[in-house]
């Protein structure tokens, strides 16, 4: 491929709702540009960008793909990401590559979720609809414009239009070219545009958003006067840069119908990389300061990391050091190429503007910027969704648990959604993903690349013990077996106390257990605590007070009464009226207010207590619930929330407090307990 100024470069993100032909139709743009032999179909596993073996074996996308494509004497670097919720990292990791966005839906379908979420993560950069599947019977492209028109009112452009004949698509109208092309097998041939009052009334749209781009284009439609193509191709371009316009286009790219007429539009109308790349942090100048987002990270199992960037300034050529800016860290640059799909090509350079990966760098993850020792840039990261879903994860083989760190470690660097951690408390391995799919992929990707074989389960929930009422107890250790025996004589007295930590302190008087003692008692009852009575949780809020005991001058020593402290601990504290103390968190949950009556039932049956809703202030069409919830009943919250909410929901849930659990739980807490240590 040859080598593109930034001025021709249009990076492109294309998403949206899962199951709307987003990689379909990225499919039919290599097939038209020359790029592949046939037409690659999801179905059928033979789609360039669907390379992973868990693409092909569930027919759907989880990660997102480079497809450069040169067109018009442009390079379109197109980024296919997944529609599926639970890979919403991949999708924000192509966007945070693109100047654009090309936002898919399916004729017929309404304003879904999935180019709500597409929508809201384009922020500020430039936004097109492409509706596709015109071709599919009972398809309605002008019912799914008008969806699109409902939201985002006059901002909404039609581009090109489907000429509808007895319910079937005859032919494609360019609007701005004021051109019909009919297709057979692929093939457009011109045709005038036809005469039809659909046609006119979209063509009626177009004008007068193009008459609003400037003052003199508004003069020239009050005269009456036609728009020429190149003055409608600067006011979309103008509109789409500025997030005043959103054109719309008709296409199907099952059959390719009208996808090269969407091609032609995003060369002329999507920003370039020259404008617009970097945004506010660096001018896109390729011979300025290197500066290079890291944006995705592959761990191939031939080539080794690969590490795409977008390059915002300067250019990565093999004699740049790299030198990444969040760790101040420099390594030797690896091999430059270019990537569609899993297809490489050798490259000289990645110039400012344009997309290309580098193999092998050790010290770079996603998120990272590389750039000059000498003038350190660091570009703005990735905000990726937080994990909503954990799972313990186990081994399925005995000695295969630093197998599954590694390989999970692996994964880790592909994807920054995982959270993997040890809970040394449960003493369980905690994996952390966006859903129960995303969690599924994870432990297919362990098996297929690392022939490890792991099995998922509810993670156990950390509860604690404490007392409820004070005791005065005895603990007496005399062993004799010849020689020096062992001798040691408390009383302490067991008080319930604010606090995690143990609160420890001598009331002896009269010398009845000597001072050096003392450290040997605290440390007999610190180690009790780890170990409850009840159930064999941690035990939290106790104090205990030796207010008295004995000793003998031969036989007395630590071991003895350390040996005591234990024995006081074990018949006093089943005498304190002990009870499980279960964690509560505090959920905060965001979602339509249509939702929100649902949700509320769902928290409550969770024995939620609800502390407050209203408008949420990160974004006013939602509205955001708080309520403290007991963590051992939110392990399938996100499936739910997301299932009430079709996905339109989010929540963080972080620990609050201990709290007594109702005798219910407790006395379930204890019988799983002892079932544990049965196993």
């Amino acid at each position: 491929m040859k080598y593109y100024n930034a001025k021709d470069i249009r990076n492109i993100a294309v998403a949206g709702h899962a199951g709307r032909g987003k990689t379909t139709l990225v499919e039919a743009m290599l097939y038209i540009a020359g790029l592949t032999d046939r037409l690659g179909r999801v179905d059928d596993g033979t789609a360039v960008l669907d390379f992973d073996p868990e693409e092909r074996r569930r027919n759907v996308s989880v990660s997102a793909a480079v497809a450069p494509i040169e067109w018009k004497d442009c390079k379109l670097n197109i980024i296919d990401t997944p529609g599926l919720f639970d890979f919403e990292g991949e999708m924000c990791e192509g966007i945070a590559a693109s100047e654009c966005v090309l936002i898919v839906l399916g004729a017929g379908h309404k304003y879904d979720v999935g180019a709500e979420k597409a929508f809201k993560a384009a922020k500020k950069r430039g936004k097109m609809f492409a509706i596709t599947r015109c071709d599919k019977e009972h398809a309605d492209f002008y019912k799914t414009f008008e969806e699109i028109k409902a939201v985002h009112g006059g901002a909404v452009c039609p581009v090109i239009v489907p000429y509808i004949v007895d319910g079937q698509v005859k032919a494609y109208v360019n609007l701005a070219a004021r051109k019909g092309y009919e297709y057979h097998d692929g093939k457009a041939v011109e045709i005038p545009m036809p005469d039809d009052p659909k046609i006119q009334e979209m063509l009626d749209i177009l004008t007068e958003a193009v008459a609003t781009a400037s003052d003199e284009l508004m003069e020239k439609f009050f005269a009456g006067e036609e728009f020429t193509r190149k003055e409608i191709i600067k006011a979309l371009n103008d509109g789409v840069n500025t997030s005043s316009v959103y054109p719309v286009y008709a296409c199907a790219g099952y059959t390719t119908d009208g996808v090269d007429l969407l091609m032609d539009e995003l060369a002329y109308s999507a920003p370039d990389a020259a404008s617009y790349a970097g945004g506010k942090d660096v001018e896109c100048d390729e011979n300025g300061p290197l500066a290079a987002l890291c944006f995705k990270t592959v761990a191939d199992p031939f080539v080794g990391k690969m590490s795409y960037f977008k390059v915002d300034s300067g250019k990565i050529t093999p004699e740049t050091p790299v030198y990444n800016a969040r760790t101040g860290e420099t390594e030797r640059m690896g091999k430059i190429i270019t990537i569609r799909g899993n297809k490489s090509e050798d490259c000289k350079c990645i110039p400012a503007g344009d997309i290309g990966v580098v193999t092998k760098l050790s010290c770079v993850k996603t998120g990272d910027t590389i750039c000059s020792a000498s003038n350190v840039i660091e570009l703005s990261g990735i905000n990726f969704p937080k994990p909503c879903l954990s799972m313990a994860v186990k081994a399925c083989k005995k000695g295969d648990e630093e197998k599954v760190v590694s390989g999970i470690n692996r994964l880790l660097e592909e994807d920054p959604t995982i959270k993997f951690e040890m809970n040394h408390e449960t003493k369980e391995q905690i994996l952390s993903g966006l859903g129960e799919q995303h969690l599924d992929i994870i432990v297919s990707k362990l098996k297929s690349k690392f022939g490890i074989d792991v099995e998922l389960t509810p993670p156990r929930v950390a509860y604690r013990e404490a007392i409820r009422r004070t005791v005065k107890v005895q603990g007496r250790h005399k062993k004799q077996s010849g020689g020096h025996g062992q001798f040691g004589d408390v009383w302490i007295r067991f008080e319930p106390t604010e606090g995690d930590d143990l609160v420890f302190e001598s009331e002896v008087v009269g010398g009845s257990v000597p001072k050096n003692y003392f450290p040997a008692v605290e440390k007999g009852l610190r180690e009790c605590m780890k170990k409850g009575v009840m159930a064999g949780y941690p035990m939290v809020g106790l104090k205990a007070v030796l207010y008295d005991g004995s000793y003998h001058p031969v036989d007395s020593s630590e071991m003895a009464f350390k040996t005591a402290a234990s024995l006081a601990f074990k018949s006093g504290i089943p005498q304190a009226s002990p009870a499980i103390l279960e964690p509560i968190g505090t959920l905060k949950a965001l979602m339509p207010e249509a939702y929100l009556g649902d949700i509320m039932g769902d928290v409550t049956k969770r024995r939620g207590r609800v502390l407050g809703m209203g408008p949420s202030e990160e974004d006013h069409s939602l509205q955001e619930l708080v309520a403290e919830v007991p963590m051992a009943e939110m392990a399938n919250f996100a499936t739910v929330l997301r299932s009430v909410t079709a996905g339109r929901g989010s929540f963080t849930f972080e620990f609050t407090r201990y709290e007594d659990a109702p005798v219910p739980v407790a006395e379930k807490v204890i019988a799983d307990s002892k079932l544990l240590e049965d196993d």
